[in-house]
């Protein structure tokens, strides 16, 4: 009897041969500008799933990190010209990966019972927070192992509080019509006043905002962790949740979770009951900056700005914008963001290098693979500084705790970290 495995049914064959070798990818790619090893390059590890899917490689610990070892950020797909669709392979391959690879004890444990049975459900995430918030408390960071102090540095000093979302928030004003919102896992417990901010934002857009309980994870952090059957089950979760409520409209303030979201069809792609629900609903989603610079709404942001010499708020010193790899990439959103920011802060606003290189945190990346992902970090963090910027704005969750946390440990606390909801808020919030 051979012992080959029965290779995925639902891998593309097509797209691995769609790759022509051109290198451009290369300059794109965190990994490969860092160590310069072909198997940390795209074009490496697609030679790398081929073989394992014709079961040519074998799944080695050497063969295995050079997959562990990929941001999956995708900036290869905006420089790829023959538009392969790598982000669809990483994810499939790891899926192969973790049914057939036995990993350290250690790793499975962080991957599947830490990340995957905590994260995304936010009540075991705060139990998971609390024993860090009492060593804290304690100061005993100094007696962990380096790899618990880099993680617990990642963890906010305190939760941010907010008023609770209700399951609909009306409108200011006569609403022009209502938008579903999607409050996330991690945003929904360490940016709950980044959630209040966006549902703020949106309510004076004149949108009554519905977000519904019955709603969960949306999947990420699964699917780029090798789990799609848990993924399947979280789109399924969130499309039952949001397709009754006759929207036209959802929004995310998430990056890595919007890229997720408006995939669902492609996650769903096999099951004929739930395809064109998925498509219907993916339809639907947009990213909160997106969706701001859409038809009047900026227009309306513009009006409602305070006016800065009598607003009272601390404005001075150069703002700066760093790209949450899944808004620029797979969703290819990076003017939007920009564009509001200039709107509020005009010529202030100045462009960070390499602004659309990944800052290392990846999802959960920074636990998993801490080495590279602090190497990233260290770019990152040098890249900010060289900006002279005060203030440093993004759209994702893990970038403004990997962001905090580098410039933190550079002596640099006092740079404002933000998420753009919350910056824009800031600037038209009538309670100020």
């Amino acid at each position: 009897m051979s012992d080959r495995v029965e290779i995925d049914p639902f891998l593309d064959a097509n797209q691995l041969t769609a790759c022509v070798h051109c290198g451009l990818c290369l300059g794109a790619c965190p990994t490969y500008l860092e160590t310069g090893n072909e198997n940390d390059s795209p074009r490496g590890r697609l030679y790398l799933m081929k073989g394992f899917l014709e079961q040519t490689i074998a799944l080695t610990a050497k063969s295995v990190s050079h997959m562990d070892c990929c941001l999956g950020c995708r900036a290869c797909e905006t420089a790829c010209p023959s538009g392969v669709k790598y982000g669809a392979l990483l994810e499939d391959t790891r899926d192969h990966i973790e049914a057939h690879y036995k990993r350290s004890w250690f790793q499975w444990f962080l991957r599947r019972i830490v990340i995957e049975k905590f994260f995304p459900i936010p009540t075991r995430m705060k139990w998971l927070l609390a024993p860090a918030f009492l060593i804290r408390a304690l100061k005993l960071e100094g007696c962990l192992p380096t790899y618990f102090r880099n993680a617990l540095s990642l963890i906010p000093k305190k939760l941010e509080s907010a008023p609770p979302l209700a399951e609909i928030t009306g409108a200011v004003g006569e609403a022009k019509g209502k938008v579903g919102f999607i409050d996330g896992c991690v945003m929904n417990v360490m940016f709950q006043k980044t959630n209040y901010s966006t549902v703020q934002l949106l309510r004076h857009m004149e949108y009554d905002v519905v977000t519904p309980s019955s709603q969960g994870c949306c999947g990420a952090l699964f699917s780029h962790g090798g789990n799609l059957k848990q993924a399947r089950d979280s789109a399924r979760r969130n499309i039952a949740a949001f397709e009754k409520l006759d929207l036209d409209t959802i929004i995310i303030n998430a990056a890595g979770c919007g890229s997720t979201l408006k995939e669902y069809g492609h996650l769903l792609s096999l099951d004929p009951d739930w395809q064109k629900r998925a498509e219907a609903f993916s339809a639907k989603i947009k990213d909160l900056s997106e969706f701001l610079m859409e038809d009047d709404h900026f227009e309306k942001l513009k009006r409602l700005q305070k006016n800065e010499k009598t607003s009272g708020l601390d404005l001075a010193g150069n703002v700066t914008y760093h790209d949450a790899c899944h808004l620029a990439h797979p969703q290819s959103i990076t003017q939007q963001p920009r564009e509001l920011i200039r709107n509020f802060c005009g010529d202030r606003f100045v462009e960070l290098p390499e602004s659309e290189i990944c800052c290392g945190s990846a999802g959960s990346y920074n636990l998993t693979e801490p080495e590279m992902a602090g190497k990233l970090q260290t770019r990152k963090t040098r890249n900010i500084l060289s900006t002279g910027a005060k203030t440093v704005i993004t759209t994702n969750p893990g970038c403004l705790l990997q962001i905090r946390a580098g410039l933190n440990q550079s002596g640099n606390a006092p740079l404002r970290v933000g998420h753009l909801a919350d910056w824009l808020w800031e600037q038209i919030d009538p309670t100020n």
